[in-house]
């Protein structure tokens, strides 16, 4: 709602891939360079491997006063800077999935052209699709193992809560929507409290209680190895791609 959908002009090659943006009130065009005449802050949302071809076509549109933020996986911003003019205010943005209801985790990096100015507008433009962090760059395939793949982390341990209910005999759709709001809670908690999820923990369990006898089986399943491992890698498979 920053941003007045009449405001907005998307490019893609095809049709199919413009009519959510018509649907949603915003112009639509299937010239890339007409963007960059009509726009400032110009998003680059394409394949990584897609990405240097659409760089080359709209380099000599590229002016002093455009920003270019890319959500391109795995394309660094020393790469974005080589293929852009000399100068050019670039930022490389990092989102993740529930980004579509304005509940997403993001962060994002600034080139050696883009001040204080461009990073305030980028945050605050993006902070109504969830948080929104600046961050060193080499935390960007960090955050792609933590965050970005770290959806399906919590999804599978969603889908492992509700099934657990299911065998003792709750319904499932009433297991499904229970879990979600249970990890609904426990991350406003995180959140809204700063406590370390620790002591949050600690804050659940009571001696000899259902809690702490449940934690005992996630412990001896190494649940939290696993985790750790899954982060590193969900990043190391980042930092690789980054190098294709």
């Amino acid at each position: 709602g920053k941003v007045p959908a009449g405001s907005i002009l998307a490019s893609a090659p095809s049709n199919k891939n413009l009519d959510a943006w018509r649907e949603s009130g915003c112009r639509t065009t299937h010239c890339n360079l007409e963007v960059l005449q009509e726009s400032t802050l110009v998003f680059l949302a394409t394949k990584p491997h897609v990405l240097p071809g659409v760089l080359q076509e709209i380099r000599p549109a590229v002016g002093p006063h455009h920003i270019i933020v890319s959500v391109a996986a795995g394309v660094t911003l020393q790469t974005l800077q080589r293929l852009l003019p000399a100068g050019t205010k670039v930022l490389r943005l990092m989102p993740n999935l529930p980004c579509v209801v304005q509940a997403g985790a993001m962060v994002f990096a600034r080139g050696s052209g883009a001040g204080d100015g461009e990073a305030a507008l980028l945050k605050n433009l993006l902070s109504s699709c969830g948080l929104c962090e600046e961050v060193p760059e080499s935390y960007i395939n960090i955050h792609t193992g933590l965050s970005g793949s770290g959806v399906a982390y919590v999804y599978l341990f969603a889908e492992a809560l509700a099934e657990g209910a299911v065998k003792m005999g709750m319904p499932g759709s009433l297991a499904s929507r229970i879990a979600a709001q249970t990890l609904l809670g426990a991350a406003k908690m995180m959140l809204e409290s700063g406590e370390h999820p620790a002591k949050l923990r600690g804050d659940v369990c009571t001696p000899g209680g259902t809690t702490i006898h449940a934690l005992h089986q996630l412990e001896k399943g190494a649940l939290r190895a696993t985790v750790m491992n899954a982060v590193e890698a969900a990043t190391n498979r980042a930092c690789d791609m980054a190098k294709d």
